[in-house]
């Protein structure tokens, strides 16, 4: 029945072109303009950890003086040096891994490449299991490397195709500023959107190709990239290379696998901002957050609020193309009176009318969403030539195509709705007795 159906829609589209034509164009810029922002939307507020970032916390601690206190303020985003290694080395979680960016210069062996910086992630040996970073060659540090000051790195596939032509590197040095590294691991392609474990950084589109052990590179006064906050007479720490101690620049996170775990870390922070407190380093009462990995990008806002926006003006206009379509069908529908009620004479149930021209509106939104997704692929085409960071992300996955023609079928099957029950309406004995 639903072949035959089917094929009574072709046919009566057939008969009225133009106005099929204008109901399949208004679905097609409706869907077009829609799954262009739904899609980019999609991409940037997406789960850069999937099945592992519910598990994934990021604490926060206030150690600020009491200027500015006021009820309700939030802790900062980052640490000081000695809060975050006085909670690396306190070990109560599942795993931990304190951080910062930097650049480093690279001094390649071969003489036919210059050296160049490169973007670095100064890190502790749980970073990489942690976060799930895929390895090609090798493996991380261990803890007993970062207690060691190991002169070890692990860099990316990016960077051992451009000075090892991509051979396995484990085990060859790496010359980096004026220290020779030993190289412990090569990284396969991962470059996590949006970059959730430092958005001081670089939110989209960032990515580091050297990684140290994070004692070693304060060792070597490596380059702090990011941003950092001080209060009171907060200046140049460190030999004034790195900020202060009354500066947080740090992020930290760690692993917990269980919600009673989350609890119970939630707690020691509690504790130990209140012992920081008793020993003087601390004037605020407890001022805590952990939030894990999703709320973390919420709270911070990834997603750019211009996105969102355009996405709700997006449904907008799908909204007004689908009124203008409800009122083309309901046009070409009841301009079909007479043919419906020939059927309805000869027996034809208004069920079995209603189901056929729906059918008919299904149709039209398939063809809609074939419209709709090439428009689409052209709105994202041209999203990926802004100047944005988030540009090259802008594409439409396996998903998203199933939801571009979902919705194409769904709208045009609820615009048909009305007027397929308008022309069902129509009394067949009067409108045959008029004809």
């Amino acid at each position: 029945m639903f072949a035959y159906y089917v094929d009574l829609a072709l046919r009566s589209l057939k008969r009225n072109k133009v106005l099929t034509a204008l109901m399949v164009l208004a679905i097609a810029v409706g869907i077009g303009a829609s799954m262009t922002t739904l899609t980019v939307l999609h991409v940037l507020s997406g789960d850069p950890l999937p099945g592992k970032s519910s598990l994934l916390y990021y604490p926060q601690i206030d150690p600020q003086d009491a200027r500015g206190m006021m009820p309700g303020t939030l802790p900062p985003e980052q640490l000081t040096l000695i809060d975050g290694m006085n909670l690396l080395r306190a070990k109560r979680a599942d795993r931990q891994a304190l951080m910062f960016g930097g650049a480093v210069p690279i001094q390649p062996a071969s003489s036919t490449v210059d050296p160049f910086y490169v973007e670095a992630r100064f890190t502790t040996a749980d970073f990489f299991a942690m976060f799930d970073a895929p390895f090609l060659y090798g493996h991380g540090w261990t803890g007993a490397d970062d207690e060691a000051h190991a002169r070890d790195v692990v860099i990316t596939r990016q960077l051992n195709d451009k000075l090892f032509n991509g051979a396995d590197s484990v085990g060859r040095t790496l010359r980096i500023g004026d220290s020779t590294f030993r190289i412990v691991g090569v990284l396969d392609t991962w470059r996590p959107n949006p970059h959730f474990y430092d958005l001081n950084t670089g939110t989209y589109n960032y990515y580091e190709q050297v990684f140290l052990p994070l004692q070693t590179a304060l060792d070597q006064h490596f380059a702090h990239n990011g941003s950092n906050d001080c209060w009171g007479n907060g200046t140049g720490g460190a030999g004034d290379i790195y900020p202060s101690a009354t500066c947080v620049w740090l992020q930290f996170w760690v692993e917990l696998d269980s919600p009673a775990k989350a609890a119970a870390y939630k707690q020691f922070l509690i504790h130990y901002s209140e012992e920081q407190k008793a020993l003087g380093r601390f004037v605020r009462a407890p001022n805590v957050r952990l939030d894990n990995l999703m709320q973390w990008l919420n709270y911070n806002g990834v997603v750019p609020d211009d996105v969102r926006l355009q996405a709700w003006l997006a449904f907008g206009f799908l909204l007004v193309c689908l009124l203008n379509t409800v009122g083309l069908m309901l046009a070409k529908f009841l301009r079909r009176s007479g043919e419906l009620s020939v059927r309805r004479a000869l027996g034809a149930s208004r069920r079995a009318l209603f189901a056929q021209l729906l059918t008919e509106s299904g149709v039209v939104g398939l063809a809609g969403g074939i419209g709709g997704l090439l428009l689409a692929m052209l709105g994202l085409w041209m999203v990926q030539h802004r100047s944005v960071d988030y540009a090259s992300l802008a594409h439409l996955d396996p998903e998203m195509l199933l939801v571009t023609f979902a919705l194409a079928i769904g709208a045009s099957l609820l615009a048909g709705v009305f007027p397929a029950w308008r022309a069902c309406s129509v009394s067949p004995a009067l409108l045959i007795k008029s004809n």
